[in-house]
């Protein structure tokens, strides 16, 4: 009994032996992945991501080049009727026709509507009248001044009698010009019944209708016209470019452009015609004013507009597409190609840039090439290929970045995903 083990004690070993077993079972499976991971299979390690880092870094460039470059100035607008007339009677009475169509292009004098005549035709006719009978009085009276100049000369009559005769036909001449004043007048508020067009344009909607009687006091207007044709632009300019633009205005005209919705290109051209006398205290902007010929109706008084003023053109400039210059600690860089496929980091001077365009004051010299796409893995010196292809391959001039370089590398990856799955 005393070499027997108890029960309890074999049970406890056999514990240790399966957790002992189970931790080396879990050590032996961990190693073996890791190997796994690191090592990878011989499928996959073709493509692995360090073996992708080691060659050539595949990017997109373009060739600086020469350029003659406009120096615009961007900003929204409102778009102006060049003039605007609201038409209303000057005279009161009954409005008998209306002699034009609601939008409808008139011309200065054409007729747009007219009032009852009747009593300023009767005013016209009773002025006319009382002038013919003032005239007959006055003829009465000279012939009576020429009676008494004779009679005068003999002493037949006394020389007051003459001096009266010459006061009264002085008198009648000055009545006959009051006569013909009021004439005039009842004539100018005959003409006045007949409402025309001040100006060339368009009318807009008509205010009141035939029939109505209508008063020179009245609120309400006839019809509003708007001259569209030209038409005016009001853009505002901030206070820092006043000088450079009154420059420029000094020298000549300045085009502007309108800009369609998506800036692709001008919906018309115009010139600048006005620079406003103040600078707007409260913005700090200053207003500005041109003039589109509008032929094609495209601009609308009230719309809100896009406009390009061109105020310089910097001529024989270095320019390189935008994507191209980068930014960092030291300032403004680019990575400049050599003829070995190297590409190497060159600190340059921006003079002006758009979302398009740079042109660089120093750095670059055409046709060199910088890279414009393909950053994230690109170092100085690193060795290149361009377009996705065997190094050596270069854009042409005056490529867009990413056209048909970007085509080039989209199908180079569709092979390489292609090698993969096979």
């Amino acid at each position: 009994m005393h070499g027997e083990v108890p029960k309890k004690h074999l049970v406890k070993s056999r514990r240790r032996s399966w957790r002992g077993t189970a931790i080396v079972l879990v050590l032996v499976a961990a190693a073996s992945a890791l190997v796994y991971y690191l090592a990878g299979s011989p499928r996959q390690q073709p493509h692995s991501r360090f073996a992708a880092n080691t060659g050539p870094v595949p990017v997109l460039a373009a060739s600086a080049s020469y350029a003659n470059v406009p120096v615009y100035l961007d900003a929204v607008g409102t778009v102006r009727a060049l003039n605007t007339v609201t038409v209303r009677p000057q005279v009161d009475g009954k409005l008998i026709a209306m002699k034009f169509k609601e939008g409808q292009d008139v011309r200065r004098g054409d007729v747009l509507a007219e009032i009852d005549p009747t009593i300023y035709q009767a005013t016209y006719d009773q002025a006319v009248a009382k002038k013919a009978q003032d005239e007959a009085q006055l003829a009465n009276a000279k012939n009576d001044l020429t009676r008494y100049q004779q009679l005068a000369a003999t002493n037949a009559i006394n020389r007051q009698q003459l001096d009266t005769q010459r006061a009264l036909v002085a008198q009648l001449t000055a009545q006959i010009a009051s006569d013909q004043a009021a004439i005039e007048g009842a004539q100018a508020m005959l003409g006045y019944t007949k409402i025309v067009a001040p100006i060339d344009g368009r009318t807009g909607l008509r205010q009141v209708d035939e029939g109505n009687i209508v008063h020179a006091s009245d609120a309400n207007s006839i019809v509003v016209i708007t001259q569209i044709k030209p038409i005016a632009v009001l853009f505002n300019l901030p206070q820092q470019n006043l000088d450079a633009v009154n420059q420029a205005f000094a020298k000549g005209p300045l085009p502007v452009d309108v800009l369609r919705e998506d800036t692709s290109g001008p919906v018309d051209r115009g010139r600048l015609t006005v620079i406003d006398n103040q600078v707007d205290p409260s913005t700090g902007t200053v207003k500005l004013k041109a003039e589109f010929p509008n032929d094609d109706l495209r601009l609308w008084p009230g719309q809100f507009v896009n406009v390009r003023m061109l105020i310089d053109t910097l001529e024989h400039v270095v320019t390189v597409p935008t994507a191209a210059v980068q930014r960092g600690p030291n300032g403004t860089f680019v990575y400049a190609i050599g003829p070995d496929e190297i590409a190497a980091v060159r600190p340059v001077k921006v003079q002006k840039q758009d979302e398009n365009v740079t042109v660089l004051a120093s750095g670059v010299t055409p046709p060199e090439r910088v890279v414009t796409t393909g950053f994230a893995r690109l170092t100085d010196g690193a060795k290149v290929t361009l377009g996705g292809g065997a190094p050596g391959a270069r854009p042409q001039d005056g490529r867009h970045p990413g056209s048909a370089g970007a085509t080039e590398r989209r199908q180079h990856g569709d092979d390489n995903a292609g090698s993969r799955n096979r």
